[in-house]
């Protein structure tokens, strides 16, 4: 990718390296691009999280977007995966999100789909990186020429509701959940989701105030979530991050249900339904042990591609997989969606719940999770730094000298974040404790590595 573009568009700190002058650029040049590729001037969606920049932003992506002579449909704020349906449902060209995800308030980003709810393609993405960097003016219109907003858009979110209360047939009458919104975009929609099922739901963390966002709560904080679930007696807790694109759960007993176990118990599911495409489960190279373990004792192929979801959704578009995601809560259902959806997630998982007759934990054992410890290692904010730490030599020595300690009864991937500056070290080992000592000499090798 390129110096703008990372795994997931453009992030940042707003007001640091990501402002309001590169919003409008970033507009113009999406704009720009797209009339080129059209011959006329696009029509571009715009959803955003609840983030105190994400007005600002949207703002100068909308002045930026206009400038140029495209139409901009706000949709107000709105779950990422929201954002890629509702371009499809519009007939629109493009949809821009205005989100960090799961990244604290004082992050922002802004990615972009096409006009089939897929993210832009690299040749795309790097023609319109390419205006942006270049100090080269874009042409302006004028009088009738510029582009208009259309107002009355953000009722829009109602059709995305009926859309994931379409994917199930069941009412879910007898369950209780307890659904955490993170502050963020969920607020704006799993009330009167799940208000249009039987099911008893009660929500936490859905009053965002802009600076509240992902705060010690949603998909990367989850014990609040569990000792609540645990107090009130819950079927299930189920947590969304900061735009909804991801879910991870909490069992009855308060264990996490992972995405590597949701993708077990749906992927089984679809398979004794004979709905698994090719028998198979695409995962990242970040998938647990025990989805390799299931998968293998279940006669499901499981294909494991490079981090991040686009490359999970590549894998399953080029062979026509209908399942897949990463541990991290990323799953996407090919059948309902064109990216991973953490509300869809939940209700197809509700759904077989419910269907099963089995309590949460029970359902969830099918796939065992072996101990895995994870460390984020923080790099100052410098261009190439990441990459030059992942080309060290003492660094791929001290791998393999770790991995041959394990002697095959684990795994180690040291690999650079996507959006942010840090190096992420995983290991998996048979024991918490090895893990937790391979991946501490790794953290203070990375840390004290001369670059």
């Amino acid at each position: 990718m390129g110096k703008l573009f990372g795994t997931d568009g453009i992030r940042g700190i707003v007001g640091e390296n990501l402002t309001a002058e590169l919003a409008y650029r970033v507009g113009q040049a999406v704009t720009t691009v797209l009339t080129e590729e059209k011959g006329r001037p696009p029509l571009i969606t715009i959803g955003m999280d609840t983030r105190i920049s994400s007005d600002m932003l949207e703002g100068a992506l909308i002045a930026g977007i206009t400038s140029v002579g495209g139409d901009v449909m706000p949709l107000g704020t709105i779950p990422t995966p929201a954002v890629a349906y509702l371009t499809i449902k519009v007939g629109a060209d493009a949809g821009v999100v205005i989100s960090a995800s799961h990244n604290p308030f004082e992050h922002n980003g802004i990615k972009v789909f096409n006009g089939q709810g897929y993210k832009l393609s690299d040749a795309l993405e790097d023609r319109v990186e390419e205006k942006i960097l270049s100090n080269e003016p874009m042409p302006i219109k004028k009088g009738g020429d510029i582009g208009k907003r259309i107002h009355g858009m953000k009722n829009l979110k109602y059709e995305y509701i009926q859309h994931l209360k379409g994917t199930v047939q069941d009412d879910l009458a007898g369950l209780r959940v307890l659904i955490d919104c993170a502050n963020g975009a969920a607020a704006a929609t799993a009330p009167d989701l799940f208000a249009d099922f039987a099911i008893e739901a009660d929500f936490i963390h859905r009053k965002p105030n802009g600076v509240n966002i992902n705060l010690k709560c949603g998909s990367t904080h989850l014990r609040s979530l569990a000792a609540m679930v645990t107090a009130g007696e819950y079927d299930l807790g189920i947590a969304f991050d900061g735009d909804a694109d991801r879910c991870l759960m909490i069992d009855e007993k308060g264990n996490v249900v992972d995405g590597d176990k949701t993708m077990a118990v749906c992927g089984k599911y679809m398979r004794d339904q004979g709905l698994l495409t090719g028998w198979t489960i695409v995962g990242t190279v970040m998938s647990n042990l025990g989805l390799h373990e299931f998968c293998n004792k279940n006669n499901i192929r499981l294909i494991c591609t490079p981090v991040g979801d686009r490359n999970v959704l590549e894998k399953m578009l080029e062979f026509g997989y209908r399942i897949g995601g990463e541990q991290s809560g990323h799953t996407i259902f090919t059948d309902y969606a064109t990216t991973g959806d953490g509300q869809l997630t939940a209700l197809q998982f509700l759904q077989i719940l419910k269907r099963s007759g089995q309590s949460a934990s029970a359902l969830a054992s099918i796939c065992p999770s072996y101990p895995q410890t994870l460390v984020n290692v923080e790099l100052a904010n410098q261009p190439g730094l990441k990459e030059a730490v992942m080309a060290s030599q003492a660094l791929s020595e001290a791998i393999a000298r770790e991995e041959e300690t394990l002697g095959g009864d684990g795994r180690i991937l040291v690999r650079p974040s996507g959006t942010e500056p840090l190096i992420r070290v995983m290991v998996e080992a048979k024991t918490a404790a090895q893990a937790d000592e391979c991946a501490g000499r790794l953290v203070n090798l990375v840390k004290t590595l001369k670059i």
